[in-house]
């Protein structure tokens, strides 16, 4: 996942006015609740719940890089780790120690926000999950390592999988298996938890391409796929691959989340869409509700104790005038600066 600062495409790009929506753009159960705004300086990908100790952890990028902690009740300052930043951060339930992509890694103490030390697992740290069933961290990279396990005991490598291309979010079953979307081969990897090996590949068949969300109904063996192109969520069985259904969702999806209280799948929008899937049976999905949230809002969390989605957005200015010529090596020309202080926290929840 790249930094939203770096990349907003021009053609979703707005005027500062208006970015900020309270009600949804069709009719449905959900709506944005809340929007803080938090500000602070620098760019920003992954936001994530813990929801047993209350926080909420966005990394924020730049010169004054660091990891930001919020109250996930009231929104309110909860502390930051300084001198970190990196993409995003998770903490294990079992150990209380906090892991954030950072290059090195870094590991913390959730409780305290003390550093204990880093950890270099090689390629570019990105995105990242945690596993209860074994109590490691999987930390996601695009280049190789695609996948480092932690042990989050102790920081220890416990493995690595290079599973041939960009992997941008996983989920696990909470029984040994490991599902990786591969954004640039339109395919989902299957890892075995114990071996540290991939077992299938489950091919999207083209119903998507360049899939950047990952969500898992564990109870049922359902994947919820969210891609980019063709903009869809590719529902699919867990245990075969079979693809189950195929349904329209914004532009720009970059996260997934399911929630298994209300047996539904989110999926975030750089666009300022949350497509909302409701899984009626394992059989039968259906596109619930399309909720306007804000332009660049493409990470999102669940809260599983209140069933609120929190999503991360700014507000950009008019991109500055592209070069004639494009930057060699197909880098990028300048970028849409970010609107000072306008970034915000925005929490989607029932009616």
């Amino acid at each position: 996942m790249r930094r939203v600062c770096l990349f907003i495409a021009c053609g979703i790009l707005m005027a500062a006015v208006g970015l900020w929506a309270q009600e949804s753009s069709s009719s449905g159960p959900y709506k944005v609740l809340k929007t803080a705004k938090v500000g602070g300086d620098g760019g920003f990908d992954y936001v994530w719940a813990d929801s047993a100790a209350r926080k909420l952890y966005v990394s924020r990028s730049g010169p004054n890089a660091r990891i930001t902690v919020w109250d996930l009740d009231t929104l309110e300052p909860a502390g930051v780790i300084p001198n970190s930043g990196g993409h995003g951060a998770v903490v294990s339930a079992k150990t209380g120690h906090g892991f954030a992509t950072t290059k090195p890694v870094l590991m913390f103490d959730a409780k305290t926000l003390a550093p204990i030390k880093t950890i270099d697992t090689g390629g570019n740290p990105d995105g990242f999950y945690y596993d209860s069933f074994n109590d490691r961290v999987y930390i996601l990279s695009h280049a190789s390592p695609n996948v480092t396990a932690l042990n989050a005991s102790d920081g220890a490598i416990a493995g690595t999988v290079d599973i041939d291309g960009a992997t941008e979010q996983t989920v696990g079953d909470g029984k040994g298996h490991i599902y990786a979307d591969v954004e640039d081969k339109g395919n989902i990897a299957v890892i075995d938890a114990k071996t540290m090996k991939v077992t299938a590949h489950y091919d999207l068949q083209g119903k998507g391409n360049g899939c950047a969300g990952l969500a898992i109904d564990a109870r049922n063996r359902i994947l919820f796929a969210a891609c980019r192109d063709p903009q869809n969520m590719v529902v699919l069985n867990a245990d075969d691959g079979k693809i189950l259904a195929t349904l329209p969702i914004g532009a720009g999806t970059d996260g997934a989340v399911f929630n298994p209280q209300t047996m539904e799948a989110f999926s975030s929008q750089r666009d300022g869409t949350l497509t909302i899937v409701k899984e009626n049976s394992p059989t039968s999905f259906a596109v619930e509700q399309t909720v306007s949230t804000a332009t660049s809002a493409k990470t999102l969390t669940l809260d599983s104790k209140t069933g609120h989605v929190l999503l991360i957005a700014a507000q950009y200015g008019p991109p500055p005038a592209q070069p004639a010529t494009p930057p060699a090596g197909g880098g990028r020309g300048p970028q849409a600066p970010m609107i000072p202080d306008s970034f915000t926290i925005l929490v989607v929840g029932k009616n």
